[in-house]
């Protein structure tokens, strides 16, 4: 019996090829687009370790646990790092990254999260671009959980190498991804003899034996589902316009944030500020004495279905994320989560105003 996910055909190098200029399209970019066969972790890594090693001198933005743990990859590389960390709840400015930069003169590479669906903060790129390519480092962004979001451009912020994946906002799977990649970072990484080749995770494999060799011969049998899948995510935003797309992420961070704080029950936005808010995920606060992950599996029991999480490691006490991404980036699931939140919190015997909550989420999407 045929079966439309068994019975594929092989993907062309062609159709690869496409498959990388509508993501090349989508990121507004000139760079080579490489598509990773595996979740991001893959070229986030692949990218450090191929350009970074020893005599390398890093500059680390630490907003939550992934520039964590982008720094433990730059110090295994050999490279001198300094790490810029600022509290969870806000995001880091220009300004910081100007200061620091100014403070270590030697800094040549420079590392960031564009948006923390973890903590639910996102940092202000395009200034911090600006800073960075005056000082003349290399840029490394992670724009994962941000593209679909929100607006990626790496061209316009001078962003060396980009890595996106299409399991958030843009509402794929999580087995693909993709990196841009500069001129400048090319030649870093071909002037660096300690970048992987002949290896998973290498950049410079596809540099040499897809683009040189002008994209016509894979290195190995790509993930035809993802690849498919990636192509269909990018399709679809595509047609429905990235700016609506966009626009409905941030409505529904919006909506999400207000909502919280009407539901009450001691319920508060974790990142302080409106502006540092990321729009693929709301991060909340629980009320002091209130655990995060009891309460977040009390709302699952309520209602298992709905997009809530407590946070990772030690912030699995004291934050709640609600993950309005892709599909759940509708008022549907803003509507959901908020009345799963109230059951719990009714439930741990603190008042929620279902209702005030629901008519605050209501006007923001109306």
């Amino acid at each position: 019996m045929t079966h439309p996910f068994l019975d594929l055909a092989p993907l062309s190098a062609a159709h690869f090829a496409s498959i990388e200029d509508r993501v090349a399209r989508l990121l507004s970019t000139e760079q080579d687009v490489v598509i990773m066969q595996g979740e991001a972790l893959l070229p986030l890594e692949g990218a450090i370790r191929a350009t970074a090693g020893p005599g390398t001198t890093a500059l680390n933005v630490i907003t939550g646990p992934y520039g964590q743990t982008f720094g433990d990859w730059l110090r295994d590389c050999g490279a001198t790092v300094y790490d810029l960390a600022v509290p969870f709840h806000t995001a880091v400015t220009a300004a910081q990254i100007g200061e620091a930069l100014a403070e270590h003169p030697e800094i040549d590479f420079v590392s960031l999260v564009h948006a923390e669906a973890a903590t639910g903060n996102t940092n202000p790129v395009a200034e911090i671009g600006s800073v960075v390519r005056e000082h003349g480092a290399l840029f490394y962004l992670d724009a994962v959980a941000s593209v679909g979001a929100e607006p990626v451009l790496p061209d316009a912020w001078g962003v060396d190498l980009c890595v996106i994946g299409a399991q958030k906002a843009m509402g794929g799977p999580a087995g693909v991804s993709a990196v841009s990649v500069s001129e400048r970072a090319w030649t870093r990484m071909a002037a660096n003899p300690h970048a992987p080749r002949r290896s998973y995770l290498s950049l410079l494999d596809w540099k040499e034996r897809w683009i040189d060799g002008g994209r016509k011969t894979l290195l190995h049998a790509p993930a035809q589902l993802e690849m498919l899948a990636l192509e269909a995510c990018v399709e679809r935003i595509e047609a429905t316009g990235p700016e609506t797309v966009m626009s409905r992420h941030a409505t529904a961070a919006a909506a999400t944030r207000a909502g919280a704080l009407a539901l009450g029950g001691g319920l508060e936005p974790y990142v302080y500020e409106a502006v540092d808010a990321a729009p693929v995920a709301t991060t909340l606060r629980t009320p002091a004495g209130i655990n995060a992950s009891e309460l977040v599996a009390k709302a699952l029991a309520a209602d298992p279905g709905v997009p809530l999480a407590a946070g990772g490691g030690t912030l699995a006490k004291e934050m709640i994320r609600v993950n309005h991404y892709g599909p759940d980036a509708t008022p549907g699931a803003v509507h959901a989560c908020l009345a799963a939140l109230g059951a719990a919190l009714a439930e741990s015997g603190l008042s929620a105003d279902l209702a005030a909550a629901h008519r605050t989420v209501t006007e923001i999407w109306g």
